[in-house]
């Protein structure tokens, strides 16, 4: 099953997403480079060492398309659209070597007004590395079909 239609998912239900994503250097590296955030933090560990946290820190728009993308098998496979991310708050840095895990509770759903095949689904996204330490959280709302008759 890749993602659920409206009436598949129930307030409350948390899904943990599987398999985690371990964070490699290439990972970071081609992220930074292909977004154009060229910033040394992220790509220069002798200019990292002097910096904040000691060690090249991994992008954190990086970190939240990995969570976003764990999550679509379970959430968002058959979404029509992601209608709006909000409330996206980074807790902890993320480095080269991390692991990150997520999972996703459904926090409210309802019929869409403007057009009755579909629903709006709104959840709540939590990541966490492999130290059981939160690193990352958002919420956000999804137009999903129904299921076809």
């Amino acid at each position: 099953m890749f993602g659920r239609y409206y009436e598949e998912f129930n307030l409350g239900e948390k899904f943990n997403h599987w398999p985690g994503k371990t964070v490699t250097e290439s990972d970071n590296n081609l992220f930074s480079l292909l977004t154009m955030n060229h910033h040394p933090v992220h790509l220069d560990h002798n200019y990292a060492k002097n910096e904040f946290h000691g060690k090249v820190l991994v992008v954190g728009t990086y970190v939240f398309s990995v969570v976003v993308g764990q999550s679509v098998s379970d959430i968002s496979g058959k979404a029509i659209v992601n209608l709006g991310y909000e409330s996206i708050i980074h807790l902890a840095p993320t480095f080269v070597g991390d692991t990150i895990y997520s999972e996703t509770k459904i926090l409210e759903k309802r019929l869409s007004k403007s057009n009755i095949k579909n629903g709006i689904v709104r959840v709540e996204t939590k990541a966490q590395n492999q130290h059981g330490d939160q690193i990352l959280e958002f919420a956000r709302s999804l137009l999903v079909p129904k299921k076809p008759l």
